[in-house]
């Protein structure tokens, strides 16, 4: 039986995304400079930034024709700086993930106005060396190492997008509910302009806004915790669920978030096990989008 859709939605909001692309010789450096690049990079509850890899790209569609990866960095507008604190994950992320990995080169991805000077503030690690050269057709700063150059073009675009976006599979089991994300992430991955952060793209540990700590901003989400359900008043776990897992997606726009929920609620209805998909949300007080699960 088809698992139950339910009438809610999740609440996303608004931040600042730059996608880059990575080429290198081969698809295993790319995938060695992108993984480096976007790890520790799940949530900004507790990292400078949100990251994961949009889509490979094979070498006829890049601009040095070499294989790629679109790789993207998040931030949220409600942050104090959040152009700073985009600028500085992209410095140091690039500087010492990306321009330390073996042939890798780097390409804006983001083609809009609003642009960092990354590749140039980059340059200076060239000593005096590095220089400006139009490669590829792009303005590209080259930056000579040890092992031969890293190419990284002048400026790199940033723009706003939606964060947050999410689905929940409430499972009678941890095996059930894992099998639940992994369809829906693996229903996502080949989905051009959106990422799911988290390890394997799954999150394990939803939180709720806020604490009994003063000290914490997030804490673990009682409420949806099965091993509680029978130790709190306001347990909202259903009797026949015993695990629940999370899957949370940025897109470049709302229509991309709302696309990949759709693909991913398609690709699990009928995994044995599941009970309910749901979502997260908080009242308005996360963010301004409200993306419905049943539309």
């Amino acid at each position: 039986m088809a698992a139950e859709v339910e009438d809610t939605y999740a609440e996303a909001f608004k931040g600042l995304y730059s996608e880059i692309l990575v080429t290198a010789k081969n698809r295993k450096w790319v995938s060695h400079a992108g993984n480096c690049a976007t790890g520790y990079a799940t949530s900004t509850i507790g990292c400078s930034c949100e990251a994961g890899v949009d889509v490979y790209v094979d070498r006829e569609d890049t601009p040095d024709k070499r294989p790629g990866a679109l790789l993207q960095f998040w931030v949220p507008s409600w942050s104090k700086e959040p152009e700073k604190d985009l600028e500085s994950a992209l410095l140091h992320r690039i500087g010492q993930c990306i321009l330390t990995a073996p042939t890798a080169s780097v390409y804006n991805a983001t083609h809009v106005e609003t642009r960092f000077a990354v590749g140039k503030k980059l340059g200076f690690f060239g000593d005096g060396y590095q220089r400006k050269e139009e490669r590829h057709g792009r303005d590209m700063i080259v930056i000579p190492t040890m092992m031969g150059e890293f190419l990284i073009e002048e400026n790199i675009g940033f723009d706003t997008g939606v964060m947050g976006g999410n689905l929940w599979f409430m499972a009678e089991s941890e095996n059930a509910a894992l099998s639940a994300a992994e369809k829906a992430v693996e229903s996502i991955s080949g989905m051009r302009g959106v990422i799911t952060s988290f390890p394997g793209g799954v999150c394990a540990s939803g939180s709720k806004i806020g604490s009994r700590y003063s000290f914490l901003i997030a804490s673990t989400n009682t409420g949806y915790c099965p091993s509680l359900k029978y130790d709190m008043e306001n347990s909202y776990v259903p009797d026949d669920v015993n695990s629940i897992s999370e899957i949370i997606i940025n897109g470049v726009n709302e229509k991309r978030i709302k696309a990949g929920m759709e693909n991913a609620i398609k690709a699990v209805r009928d995994v044995r096990g599941l009970i309910r998909i749901s979502a997260g949300n908080y009242g308005g007080n996360l963010g301004s989008y409200r993306i419905h699960l049943s539309r």
